[in-house]
């Protein structure tokens, strides 16, 4: 879960403490966003979005979690978690100086460094410290060595306040997460073969990079970004962005590619007046890592954004979608804190006859693997029943869902059946295989969302997204609620609709 500054309810005393601290949520946020430490230190709270409830679910379900696991632990524990502020503190040295074995819910302190770590363990003479999650300790199950930059950076502080203060064992620390597993965080190690930096290394760099905003020495910028939309700058940045005309606001140009560029063409506008050859040297441009085709493509998507309401999507190269008797629109939906897919849904088509339209789901009626297998069997049957068919769906997601199905509930399909299925032509991630390959937008991003906007569809929800719909899933799973129910479906039931208009659109195009 993320910093227990998250949860706590601090006294007035150690929100002002925190003011002129570096804790270990500052640099977990700091890792995803610089914009975002120095808005929250120094931006206007009222203009802050309110916190949303999915981000509301996941520190509900952080400390549940943590609650849960001190609750099941055999080991013997000195529990702190009842004190704040500098009692806390009192208390945690009260504990380490009798060498106790294990404390819960310490607090540590050196200089400008505070740390909450929920563990403190005895090692030896000294101490290391670990963190509860409730998501995995490790990056992607593709490479189990790869330790998470934002976990990784907050232990170290810790151990960091450890260290200065002469009760640390070693530059070592743990995570014990949601799959039950403790996760060892070696910050002396070279990462992997390929990346000789220690944890330790990245950990100094984004220390001082936090001291250099909060000492206003060093200035951020916001950045247009998928991870922005939980935040509660949110609005407040994408103002600022529009009024800079920002880099940023180009689909995939991203913070780093800004950075490279905003010296030689600081706006939009100034980009899509350039002459892209002209930043060209040789073979390169001079803009590191991004290349002349690259360079093109973000020039002329400026252009695209610079021509305004007149400005109109197009087909890079000729396209040909498949054309069958049937057409499933397909979307699921997944709650990764339980890493359970709770939704199959599609929108099937006859002919391409709109009447012919209806929305089919396969619901889990519940939280448990045997409602997640009989909806996913339910899908799987649905799917092979109905081909001949066209399958489209939005982005990879829904494939390396259910590759992580068939592993989990082998009994349902085959590896052959499942890859065939996602490799045939009539097959298509409209967002990988046509968007990104064929077509430009006068967008700022490629979602689902924009463009099914961007082409007059609109949601029926208030609140349509997939952080909204794990969230309802848990309220249904807590009370039962038809309603609730409903309005995961109709959500879904959108998506896949959204999912039919941007094929027809791209048809057109076509």
């Amino acid at each position: 879960m993320p910093s227990p500054f998250l949860y706590d309810s601090p006294t007035v005393n150690e929100m002002q403490a925190e003011r002129v601290s570096i804790t270990g949520s500052m640099l977990y946020d700091l890792v995803a966003c610089p914009h975002r430490l120095r808005m929250d230190t120094f931006a206007d709270p009222s203009k802050r979005d309110p916190v949303s409830p999915f981000v509301q679910l996941l520190w509900k379900k952080g400390v549940l979690w943590e609650n849960e696991v001190m609750a099941d632990l055999d080991t013997p524990f000195t529990d702190l978690s009842g004190y704040r502020g500098e009692e806390q503190e009192l208390k945690t040295h009260e504990a380490m100086r009798r060498g106790d074995a294990l404390i819960y819910a310490g607090r540590i302190r050196d200089g400008e460094l505070l740390g909450v770590p929920d563990l403190l363990r005895r090692e030896g003479a000294g101490y290391i410290a670990g963190d509860i999650k409730s998501g995995a300790g490790v990056e992607g199950s593709e490479d189990l060595t790869k330790r998470k930059k934002h976990y990784a950076v907050q232990l170290a502080l810790y151990t960091d306040i450890l260290e200065r203060t002469g009760i640390s064992a070693e530059r070592r620390g743990f995570i014990w997460d949601i799959h039950g597993n403790e996760v060892d965080y070696d910050f002396v190690r070279p990462q992997s073969s390929r990346n000789p930096r220690t944890l330790w290394q990245e950990y100094e760099a984004v220390l001082l990079h936090a001291r250099a905003i909060l000492s206003e020495r060093q200035e951020t910028r916001a950045a247009y970004a998928a991870i922005c939309k939980l935040c509660h700058w949110h609005s407040a940045c994408v103002k600022q962005l529009k009024v800079a005309d920002d880099l940023t606001l180009i689909p995939e140009l991203g913070r780093t590619r800004r950075d490279v560029m905003m010296q030689s063409v600081p706006t939009v506008d100034a980009l899509a007046k350039a002459d892209p050859s002209e930043f060209h040297e040789g073979e390169k441009t001079i803009f590191r890592g991004i290349g002349p085709a690259t360079l093109g493509k973000f020039s002329e998507r400026a252009r695209l954004l610079a021509a305004g309401p007149d400005a109109r999507p197009y087909l890079k190269e000729p396209l040909e979608l498949p054309s069958a008797p049937v057409e499933l629109f397909f979307d699921i939906e997944v709650d990764p804190m339980r890493d359970h897919c709770y939704l199959h849904g599609f929108v099937e088509r006859r002919n391409g006859d709109s009447k012919s339209e209806r929305f089919v789901y396969f619901f889990a009626e519940g939280a448990t693997e045997e409602a997640e297998k009989q909806a996913f069997a339910q899908a799987w049957e649905f799917m092979r029943a109905s081909r001949p068919c066209a399958i489209y769906y939005y982005a990879p997601y829904e494939k390396t869902i259910y590759r992580k199905l068939r592993d989990k509930y082998s009994d349902v399909c085959s590896v052959d059946d499942l890859e065939a299925l996602f490799d045939a032509t009539e097959t298509v991630d409209l967002y990988t295989d046509v968007v990104r390959k064929y077509t430009e937008w006068p967008t700022h991003d490629y979602s689902l969302k924009t463009l099914a906007r961007y082409l007059g569809f609109d949601w029926q929800d208030t609140d349509p997204s997939g952080a909204s719909s794990i969230e309802w899933f848990h309220q249904w799973t807590d009370t039962g609620d038809e309603t609730i129910r409903q309005r995961i479906l109709a959500y879904n039931e959108d998506d896949c609709r959204a999912t039919r208009v941007l094929r027809d659109a791209l048809q057109c195009m076509a």
